[in-house]
């Protein structure tokens, strides 16, 4: 081998061992959780828990008119949708709505890039839910090219500036990133194109964006210094392990929506309970919290 075409390898095998060590660095300090469930009856038991008590804080923010955003980013085949209908499932389908985001059609192109967020900011006693978010100004449309660097430069402000005017006007925001390897992409990407139930789920996007890591750590690590805000932190969810990362969701969307918040029933009226209990023949005590 001559050395002009040596020192090509050398430098292409270089430029892949980079690739290679900066594709699952993710530079937010972040702690997984060490445990790992064993068995599904363990998993469930923890998530039913956590699901009733996500349960009482929608009731809260509902008679309380609090108003709750919950952002979620992360890999493809990290495990979103999976999560979010485990935070969906046991609320009441009146007070939250989830937005799955998708690319911005012709006319939204046209305008600001938020624009379209501040349509859905959820109504005071509600919750709503972007799976995926205003973050794509700074992730996939840097990424490719779809913004000018002056403009996705320019997101980080104006997302900053959007959250902190939804903070300041009582929204309490929760934002959490799924992380998973590139081999567990791999492998989740595999198990759909060879479940033909489910094979819908991959798309060229999903294939085109896995060849572009080592850009999306670069975009994702920036998105974490410049939008990692007191009123809004980002949380990482380690998506590796299904069960753990839809119990961990769970627990971090109760406990920061559950600060600071009395989640204790309002109580009724007691003319309408004397009532209710003479008409439905009630002697017994009713019970209390």
């Amino acid at each position: 081998m001559h050395e002009k075409e040596q020192s090509s390898v050398v430098s292409s095998e270089k430029l892949e061992k980079q690739k290679q060590e900066t594709q699952n660095t993710l530079t937010l300090v972040h702690e997984f959780p060490a445990s790992r469930f064993t068995d599904k009856e363990t998993y469930k038991a923890e998530e039913k828990a956590l699901q009733e008590q996500l349960f009482h804080v929608q009731q809260a923010y509902f008679h309380q008119n609090r108003r709750a955003l919950i952002i979620f980013e992360g890999w493809d085949a990290s495990g979103k949708g999976g999560a979010i209908r485990r935070v969906t499932e046991k609320l009441d389908p009146r007070g939250v709505r989830v937005l799955p985001v998708a690319k911005p059609d012709e006319i939204d192109q046209a305008k600001h890039f938020l624009y379209r967020f501040w349509h859905h900011v959820p109504a005071p006693g509600n919750m709503t839910i972007f799976d995926r978010s205003h973050y794509g100004r700074v992730l996939v449309e840097r990424v490719d090219q779809l913004a000018s660097d002056a403009q996705w430069q320019r997101g980080y402000r104006e997302i900053n500036e959007f959250e902190e005017t939804l903070h300041n006007s009582g929204v309490r925001i929760v934002k959490l990133f799924m992380h998973i390897s590139a081999a567990e992409q791999r492998k989740r990407f595999e198990e759909r194109l060879r479940n033909p139930y489910k094979r819908w789920k991959l798309t060229a996007e999903d294939l085109h964006n896995s060849k572009q890591r080592h850009h999306y750590i670069r975009a994702i690590n920036d998105m974490f210094a410049k939008t990692n805000t007191p009123f809004a932190p980002w949380k990482i969810i380690d998506g590796e392990h299904k069960w753990q990362a839809r119990v961990e969701v769970l627990r971090a969307i109760v406990e920061v929506l559950s600060a600071d918040v009395d989640i204790v029933p309002t109580p009724l009226d007691e003319d309408l309970i004397a009532m209710a209990t003479q008409q439905l023949n009630i002697t017994d005590e009713l019970p209390g919290i």
